[in-house]
């Protein structure tokens, strides 16, 4: 039965930990696994254990190691100790293997271990040979624990047989590992993904071989694609550093994680990593997976961007900027409120300067390098295509911008110095060909932001050209 958790997360040391195996590149279903565990903690005034459990020598690798570290400083996951690695540890966990065999919980199995010999399928052939492993002596009975989120569950660990926990005294194998760490580093809840339960009831046997204390459980749904099914590369389940490679901002994402199966039961959805602490509920997270819909991640993105200063949208927008941009320049500065309305996320940027986009996003923006080729016809207003009525306002919106100084061209003063005369004229009749003229385009940004961003000179030159050309 469930029964005051909160009373036992107070009176003791919480102690939580993530132990991902570096056999891949960490993905958002394990960043989210970290975030729980790193929450929880902190709200309990607990500490959070980093260990890499590299026990599968063939498949850990070094660069998915520095993946996963990476991966946690970009989202702003941090730990309290650790990496702490198992490769490193061996003589711990033989200590340990020597106790189970000692006190009768285990016991050295010699078997059959077929190995199949030859260069290729002509030749080759299996033997049999006589190997040794370590099993544990199950004792076949009922074990019940506690989850956090589920509550009671009971297995029959008859069903498991005597499991195998080590190749050798020297090779232990992952049940055992992680029982001995979880003991030695004195972790008090596990929180993992559901996947997980299986593994739960050989790990409590291990537990009780070697003396240690059950740690309370909480086993968190996984994360479902769109269509109910398991989550893929092809519908979100990528490495973490692709998200920042595609210009998504990490409080975005750690926000979107975290609002994946756990509910703060408010109407609230922007949550800082600080603001996540204190309303972090363990017994809030679903029973059922939660559904990983890009679009919401997509919403989260640009709410963040928005709330970015100038100075940091220049140093985010850097790295995406095509090479006749720069983010010091004033032409930059001046595109930062229509960049920042535009984009979902940083990668937008060079789609909206002209590279291919392969029909997804226009390329609004690269009137800014140069203006493109426009039929004259482009130059007149809808209501009134009339090309002496659309050079005379021309004619008249030259004056009225040469007035302003360079420093002061901004989308605010442009449309100021416009707007009387607009509003007289016709907004359309004026606005219009001002659009096309600066722009060169149909669609694009409104008139104002777009000579402010090329600049009093060359917004004053595409007037004149767009003159000659209605003459």
């Amino acid at each position: 039965m469930l029964f005051a958790f909160s009373a036992i997360i107070a009176s003791m040391s919480v102690i939580t930990r993530f132990p991902p195996s570096p056999t891949g590149y960490l993905h958002v279903g394990r960043a989210r696994t970290a975030l729980f565990n790193y929450l929880f903690a902190k709200k309990a005034g607990g500490t959070m254990v980093f260990r890499i459990e590299d026990t599968d020598k063939e498949r850990s690798k070094p660069e998915y190691e520095a993946n996963i570290i990476e991966s946690l400083a970009w989202l702003g996951i941090t730990y309290d100790s650790g990496p702490f690695r198992q490769s490193e540890r061996t003589e711990l966990y033989k200590t340990y293997i020597q106790k189970l065999l000692d006190g009768g919980f285990a016991y050295v199995s010699k078997e059959d271990e077929r190995e199949e010999t030859g260069n290729n399928k002509q030749d080759s052939k299996e033997i049999s040979r006589r190997a040794e492993v370590i099993r544990f002596k199950n004792p076949n009975k009922k074990i019940t624990f506690i989850d956090l989120i589920r509550g009671d569950i009971t297995f029959d660990t008859t069903d498991l047989g005597d499991f195998v926990i080590a190749r050798s005294v020297d090779e232990p194998l992952y049940h055992l590992t992680v029982v001995v760490d979880d003991h030695e580093m004195k972790v008090t809840h596990i929180i993992r993904g559901e996947d997980g339960i299986s593994n739960t009831p050989r790990q409590i046997l291990i537990q009780e071989g070697i003396g240690a204390t059950r740690p309370l459980y909480a086993h968190v749904p996984l994360i479902l694609a769109p269509d109910k099914s398991k989550l893929s590369g092809r519908h979100g389940a990528v490495a973490v550093t692709e998200y920042r490679d595609k210009g998504y901002l990490p409080e975005a994402v750690l926000n979107f994680l975290a609002l994946l199966g756990w509910n703060p039961g408010t109407e609230q959805e922007i949550f800082s990593l600080q603001d996540l602490i204190p309303a972090f509920d363990i017994s809030k997270i679903n029973k059922s997976g939660a559904v990983f819909n890009i679009e919401k991640l997509n919403w989260f993105n640009k709410e963040y961007i928005k709330k970015l200063s100038d100075e940091d949208f220049a140093t985010h927008a850097k790295s995406f900027l095509p090479d006749w941009i720069k983010p010091e320049t004033t032409v930059f500065k001046r595109l930062i409120p229509l960049l920042r309305d535009k984009i979902t996320t940083f990668s937008d940027i060079p789609l909206l300067f002209g590279a291919d986009s392969g029909g997804t996003i226009a390329d609004e923006l690269s009137f800014v390098r140069s203006l493109p080729d426009y039929p004259r016809d482009l130059l007149l207003w809808k209501k009134n295509p009339d090309p002496v009525a659309s050079q005379t306002h021309l004619a008249q919106v030259r004056g009225l911008l040469a007035a302003l100084s360079d420093e002061t061209f901004t989308p605010d003063s442009i449309k100021t110095a416009l707007w009387s005369y607009a509003e007289e004229k016709g907004k359309g009749d004026v606005l219009w060909p001002l659009r096309v003229a600066v722009t060169g385009k149909e669609k694009s940004p409104d008139p104002f932001v777009s000579a402010s961003a090329i600049g009093k000179t060359e917004t004053l030159s595409r007037i004149e050209q767009a003159i000659a050309k209605l003459s």
